[in-house]
């Protein structure tokens, strides 16, 4: 038998190496679902009528998990909030889904800052009416990309 020297021992460490590796490699894939993509999450928008549409099927399950998959929330917490939606409240109901009803309600007059800046056809006004009628045509120019012609036009129909 033919004695081995320390570069076949190297050679065999690394083939052993290698194979270790693809072992767990394939452990891992496995664990983690067999390389599925994941399940899409759900838009906030569409959340609702999803979770309404499942709980008529009789689909808790199903219900529960898009609920964590789109909120994030744990086990206990999407249980209620599903049974809640069972038994006729809005999914938003429960203090814990307010703050995902933000993402699907465009904001209310009192939800937007009241110190806005005013808007350009009233600093063009304002301009007008201090006499700085050039300024404001650059105003415009500026903030619309309009031409000298139109810019014009817009300020002296104001």
């Amino acid at each position: 038998m033919p004695s081995i020297g320390p570069f076949e021992f190297v050679i065999l460490l690394v083939l052993a190496a290698v194979a270790v590796g693809l072992v767990f490699g394939v452990v891992a894939v496995a664990r983690r679902g067999g390389g599925k993509d994941p399940a899409p999450v759900v838009a906030p928008q569409d959340l609702e009528p999803l979770i309404a549409h499942l709980v008529r099927e009789r689909q808790l399950i199903q219900a529960i998990k898009e609920v964590r998959q789109s909120t994030g929330l744990g086990l206990a917490e999407a249980k209620a909030v599903v049974d809640g939606v069972a038994a006729g409240r809005s999914l938003y109901s429960r203090p814990s889904m307010a703050r995902f009803q933000q993402m699907v309600l465009p904001p209310t007059p009192q939800d937007l800052p009241q110190d806005l800046p005013p808007d350009l056809a009233t600093r063009v006004r304002q301009l007008k009416a201090a006499g700085r009628t050039e300024q404001a045509v650059h105003l415009v120019r500026g903030e619309t990309g309009m031409e000298d012609r139109e810019a014009r036009l817009f300020v002296d129909s104001l």
